[in-house]
C-alpha cells in the first residue's frame, strides 16, 4: 500500500513540474509574440487580434455521416438485388 501511495505522490509531483514548465514556456512564447508585434506595423496587431477569433468558431467534423449513409444504401441495394435474384 505504501508503494502505491509513493507512486501516486511521485506522479503528482512530476505532473506539477511538467505543468509548471509548460506554463512558463507558454507565457514566454506569448511575451515574445507581443514583443514582436509591438515592433511591427499595425497589421501585426490585427493578425494577433484575429487568432483568438479562430478558436471561437468550431471546425466542422469530416463528413462521415454521408459515407455511412452511402454504405447503408449500398447494402440495401445489394440486398434488394439479391432478393430479386432469388425469385
Amino acid at each position: 500500500m505504501e508503494s502505491v501511495i509513493k507512486v501516486i505522490n511521485d506522479f503528482t509531483v512530476l505532473q506539477f513540474i511538467v505543468s509548471s514548465v509548460l506554463l512558463i514556456i507558454g507565457f514566454w512564447c506569448l511575451y515574445r509574440v507581443v514583443k514582436w508585434a509591438k515592433g511591427m506595423p499595425k497589421v501585426a496587431f490585427l493578425i494577433l487580434a484575429i487568432f483568438p477569433l479562430i478558436s471561437i468558431f468550431p471546425i466542422p467534423p469530416p463528413a462521415f455521416n454521408n459515407v455511412e449513409k452511402a454504405k447503408v444504401e449500398q447494402r440495401k441495394t445489394k440486398q434488394n438485388n439479391g432478393d430479386s435474384d432469388d425469385d
